[in-house]
Parts: structure tokens; sequence; C-alpha cells
């Protein structure tokens, strides 16, 4: 494609998005199916997380191959900076939304709901709280077992290991960058090797943590609008994890593969952001679901 400034160049037809969009169909799917006890649930979602991952691996070797191949100019190089600007704009807007509802439920709703016996004569608002039938609830059948009674989980223990192990990761993804562009092959690929185990070490916990939460705690979707938003928040913070670890295993194989050079990465450069912003809304996670 010609231009004012040279030439453009414009990749053919791909069938990528469209796979990219049937994965994620089956993995919403699936997910609404578990939650509600539907059997074939669990067996949907891994069909649509084997699409995205072979969609992930196949659409990145076709954009790498171009990029190889000499394909891409600056101009392209531009657009694609562009691209994931806004991306990841959109994505701050995505977790700006989740956490907005914990704000709204946690600063407004649940006091509101306490104040002047709106709900019955001595209700009290606490955080967490699993609903006016929760742990809390002294209405007129508070002589039956409250079915959403619960533990919440902690910030000590594996939410803080968690979040030593993100922000390690961010550092050794910085320390690879460096060895990039200074032509140290052999650190850039430990540090991103390194990179890639603690993200999946991170996912590794975070599975464990659930699985504690829903065998011993009580704490499930179903644990009113704490278990809401607590696993709103955590579960699709995970998801951008695991996306984010298999991005970095891609760009772990290209640079053993001798792609990238001090001057074009930003296949590299696309893959740290992504991670940095994973990062960054981790911490926001670990302050105000577990702390506060």
């Amino acid at each position: 494609m010609s231009g004012d400034h040279g030439t453009y160049y414009l990749p053919d037809p791909t069938k990528w998005p469209v796979i990219t969009s049937m994965g994620l169909f089956l993995l919403a799917l699936g997910f609404i199916l578990k939650i509600h006890s539907v059997a074939p649930g669990p067996w949907v979602m891994l069909v649509g997380a084997l699409v995205i991952v072979v969609m992930m691996f196949s659409w990145f070797g076709q954009v790498a191959g171009e990029s190889e191949a000499g394909r891409y100019d600056h101009q392209v190089d531009t657009s694609f900076r562009m691209g994931m600007g806004w991306f990841i704009f959109s994505e701050v807007m995505f977790f700006g939304a989740f956490f907005g509802a914990l704000f709204y439920a946690r600063i407004l709703s649940v006091p509101w709901l306490a104040g002047d016996e709106i709900l019955w004569p001595g209700y009290e608002g606490g955080w967490p709280t699993a609903g006016p039938t929760g742990a809390n609830y002294i209405g007129p059948d508070a002589h039956e077992p409250a079915a959403g009674q619960f533990s919440s989980i902690g910030a000590l223990g594996v939410p803080l290991l968690n979040t030593v192990l993100l922000l390690a990761s961010s550092v050794t993804v910085t320390i690879a960058h460096w060895a990039l562009k200074a032509q140290q092959r052999g650190r850039l690929a430990f540090w991103l090797l390194v990179s890639v185990v603690l993200g999946f070490a991170f996912l590794y916990f975070q599975v464990g943590e659930y699985m504690e939460a829903y065998q011993h705690l009580g704490l499930t979707l179903g644990s009113g609008v704490y278990g809401a938003t607590f696993f709103m928040l955590t579960g699709f913070h995970g998801f951008h994890v695991t996306i984010g670890a298999i991005t970095l295993t891609v760009i772990l194989v290209r640079c053993l593969r001798g792609h990238f050079s001090p001057d074009n990465h930003f296949g590299f450069e696309g893959a740290a952001w992504y991670w940095h912003f994973v990062d960054t809304v981790w911490v926001g996670l670990f302050i105000f679901v577990y702390i506060l």
C-alpha cells in the first residue's frame, strides 16, 4: 500500500480474529455453564482455552514471520505502538469498572443498607459481607443456618507471596530488556525465562488459593457481593496473567531463535508493557481486596 511517506505493508486477510472470537465465546460459555453446575461446562471452557492458546502461537508466528521478512517499516512500528497503547487503555477502563463496582458496594451500598434499618431492625453492615442472609443475618429466619457464611482470605500468605512474584517478574523483564538492547543474548534468554517461571508460579499459587477458598473457607462466587467482586477481580486478573505469561513464552522462543535487535524489538516491548500493566493491577488488587 502506497502513501505520502513511501510504502505501508498491508497484511492479507486473516482468519485468526474470527478464531479468537470463537475461543473467547466458548471460554465464556463454559464458565457460565460451570457456575450453574451444568456438566459440560469445564470441558467447554477447556476447548475455548485451547483454541485461544493455539490462536496465540499461530497468529504470533504469522506476525513474527512478517517482521523477520522485513515487511514492517517505521510507520508500521508506530501503528503497532499506538494500537498497543490504546489496547492497554481499554484494559485500564475494563479493570476500572470492576474496581468501581467494588468501591460502590463497599463504600456506598453496604453502609446505605445498614443505615436507617432499611432491611430490618438490628442489621449491621460490614465488610466482607455475604449479603442480607449471610454471616450478619439476624432477620426473621435467624434460627436457620446461614449458608453464605465464609472466611475471607488475608493479605499475608499466598497474596503477599504472589505480590513478590509479580513485582520480581517486572524487574526480571526489565533486566531482559536491558540485555536485549546491550546485545547480550544469553542474559536476555535467562532473565526472560525467569520472568515466565515467575508468571506461571503466580498462577499455580492463585489456583491453590481458589481451591482453599472453595474447599475450606466457604468463599465462593455465591458468597454475596464480597465473593462476586473478589472472584471477578482476581479471576479476570488471573486470566490476564495467563495471557501475559503465554505471550512472554512466545517472546522467549523468538529470542532463542535469534529474533529482535536493539533497534527493532517492539514485539518484546509490547509484551513488557502488557506485563507491567498486569503487575500494576495486581498491586491495586492486593491493597483494596486483600489489605483494606
